[in-house]
């Protein structure tokens, strides 16, 4: 497949603080790649440098054929973390003029709009004012905002932020369109479990630096899976059970043993089940615990995604 995004050896530094370091990745034409990590790790300034926002320090950007995120501005649709529209706008205005900046006519821009509103439940929201939307609609109206001109990429910095469940699906939904009509999305988020539902591939950032790039189920293929046991068991009974690495947990309730055990690499959870059985083990409830992307994150990364609020705070303060 062709990149439509190409980042090959991206750093940068402000001053003695290092936000990005020896960033390499692509993301391939009309496909979904989420931009994993913690608050701090570097996803933000990145995100700038694509944007031609800012300069990088070392490295090479190529978007949609060229080096410089701004000489293709108006191929590029972005949604920024920190978001806000003209509180005493209309919808149906708010994304005319957006559109305008990127060469849009304001006749079809207006007209694009009413359609896309009234796509996303929000027609009858149309001639209300901003400021009485509510967060999520406002957020909808943004995302709008960004791609009524069509853009070939789509950026999305922290584009859940916020939003309750039921408005994070509405979001999850035009980002599927999105790719189903032929844009390439990236986004960034330290939500894993939306990039385990939309993405073609990931990439895992960890203070500055790439930490995996790759498939969902080939990141989850690098952690850990585990056994659930619970019944008169004892811990070394599980440890002797075919494929089983160690047992990590123990614990007791009301006289019922829970044991957490490790499968091996290459560990059949079904192999243990029967040798249980086979043995005479008293087991009441047996389970495998596929690794989630969150598992594999923390497992590659040593980092929790949403933790590192001082190296966010710190970035803040050298940018200043």
């Amino acid at each position: 497949m062709t990149a439509a995004l190409t980042l090959d050896g991206l750093s940068k530094r402000y001053g003695d603080f290092q936000a990005v370091r020896d960033l390499s990745f692509q993301v391939e034409k009309g496909t979904i790649c989420g931009f994993l990590g913690p608050n701090g790790a570097g996803k933000t300034s990145t995100i700038r440098m694509i944007l031609g926002l800012q300069s990088a320090s070392a490295g090479r950007i190529d978007i949609l054929g060229s080096n410089d995120g701004r000489k293709v501005r108006d191929r590029i649709g972005f949604l920024p973390e920190e978001r806000g529209l003209y509180k005493k706008m209309t919808p149906v205005e708010a994304i005319a003029f957006f559109g305008s900046l990127k060469g849009l006519p304001a006749s079809e821009g207006r007209r694009r709009a009413r359609d896309m509103l009234d796509a996303q439940g929000l027609g009858e929201s149309k001639r209300k004012k901003m400021k009485e939307l509510s967060k999520g609609m406002s957020q909808k109206v943004q995302l709008i905002a960004a791609v009524v001109h069509r853009p070939e990429f789509v950026i999305l910095d922290e584009p859940f932020s916020g939003l309750d469940p039921v408005n994070q699906q509405g979001l999850e939904s035009i980002i599927r369109d999105l790719a189903a009509n032929g844009a390439t999305v990236l986004f960034s988020t330290h939500v894993m479990q939306h990039a385990e539902r939309l993405c073609d591939k990931v990439v895992l950032m960890a203070r500055g630096q790439k930490a995996f790039e790759g498939t969902v189920t080939e990141a989850r293929a690098t952690s850990r899976r585990f056994l659930e046991l619970e019944g008169a068991i004892a811990p070394e009974q599980v440890a002797a059970l075919p494929g089983v690495a160690h047992v990590d947990t123990v614990s007791d309730l009301d006289g019922v043993r829970v044991l957490k055990a490790q499968l091996s690499p290459g560990g059949q959870g079904q192999e243990a089940l029967k040798a249980a059985f086979l043995g005479g083990l008293d087991v009441r409830r047996f389970e495998l615990r596929e690794p989630s992307l969150h598992d594999a994150f923390i497992d590659l990364t040593g980092d929790h995604p949403d933790q590192d609020q001082s190296v966010k705070a710190a970035h803040a303060e050298v940018v200043r």
